[in-house]
């Protein structure tokens, strides 16, 4: 009998398969340090207990994209171990933050299958779920991926494509009970611009950029047990190149709109997204945002901003380029990426 586990096959999953992923993880100030060194994380929030206590939290809490990568990284022995690809998200909200010590697991649904038409692979479609160890739902989203067939004469499964929201309505944003951003000190934040500064349609170029390298991508990629064959094994794929996780091109560039969104403080909705082109190790990641949206919280003083982040390659497109005459992206967009998060108004 075979120990070792070669990871699920396209024609392994079943619409309305529930997954328990293992090995939930205990997550600490270590988690925060190694993310804050990894890459220019520099909002406030997280990086200061009196400045979270000021703004009525008891303590800073973890990044946000800290909890995402630790439920992501549970999710993909079971759901993208043999992935060509992660294609896009959706529906995705944090619905409470995430502090030293909290443990986190995962559990997916899936929702959604296609064969694609050259037979070899398909998209499965997952609604993953993070739970901390009260089983209190920390954060929920929807991803789908483009997996391997096993065997390519295994019958195609009916397909179903599950209808997604455009965007998570603001109504449906969950901000914690607590949060007051009245007192809120924008000096120790780094910027002035509030919430009512922002105008719809604004395009925001974050100037810095950061070349990518093997060395912290294997660690940010092992960081968050993340094992997919095409972030590690070069043999993997045809041009002999390890992919670069894509959470790794969110994280760089989410910390690079610091520069220009210094005060987008808490990401609590992911409505939409998409890796549109790879990354390799040597490419330069620079940054860009457009506001698409902004409504009015009942928190006190907290307003929530819709931002589109966009991550490219340096020295292709100017900030705001994104798609080419034939609708699609551009060769140096590598991330498309459309959030919520709370900014003082």
């Amino acid at each position: 009998m075979a120990k070792t586990n070669p990871g699920r096959f396209f024609e392994d999953y079943a619409v309305g398969q529930v997954i328990v992923h293992a090995v939930p993880r205990t997550l600490s100030g270590g988690e925060r340090a190694l993310y804050h060194a990894l890459y220019p994380a520099r909002h406030a929030l997280y990086s200061s207990d009196s400045f979270a206590q000021r703004c009525g939290l008891p303590d800073a809490p973890l990044d946000d994209l800290i909890a995402f990568h630790t439920v992501f990284g549970k999710t993909v022995p079971d759901i993208s171990l043999n992935a060509v690809a992660n294609l896009g998200y959706a529906e995705g909200r944090w619905h409470r933050p995430v502090w030293p010590g909290d443990t986190l697991r995962s559990e997916s649904e899936v929702i959604g299958l296609k064969q694609n038409s050259n037979g070899k692979s398909g998209v499965v479609w997952v609604r993953t779920r993070g739970l901390n160890q009260r089983d209190e739902l920390v954060l929920d989203y929807v991803r789908w991926v483009m997996v391997r067939k096993r065997d390519l004469d295994a019958p195609a499964p009916d397909t179903v494509i599950p209808t997604l929201a455009a965007s998570v309505a603001p109504s449906d944003l969950v901000i914690p009970s607590v949060l007051n951003f009245a007192n809120y000190d924008f000096t120790l934040a780094g910027e002035p611009h509030r919430w009512a500064d922002y105008e719809i349609g604004e395009v925001i170029d974050h100037v810095d950029g950061v070349t990518i390298e093997e060395a912290e991508h294997m660690q940010a990629t092992r960081l968050w047990q993340n094992t997919a064959k095409v972030h590690f094994d070069a043999t993997f794929r045809e041009d002999g190149k390890r992919l670069i996780y894509g959470g790794h091109v969110i994280s760089m560039a989410r910390a690079l709109s610091f520069n220009g969104l210094a005060n987008a403080q808490m990401v609590v909705g992911l409505n939409g997204g998409a890796h549109a082109n790879p990354c390799f190790s040597g490419d330069t990641v620079k940054a860009w945002s457009e506001v698409l949206d902004k409504a009015e919280t009942p928190a006190p003083g907290v307003g929530a901003i819709r931002l589109r982040l966009v991550a490219v390659k340096a020295g292709g497109t100017a900030a705001g380029a994104l798609r080419g005459p034939d609708g699609k992206y551009l060769p140096e967009v590598l991330l498309d990426l459309d959030y919520w998060a709370l900014m003082p108004v």
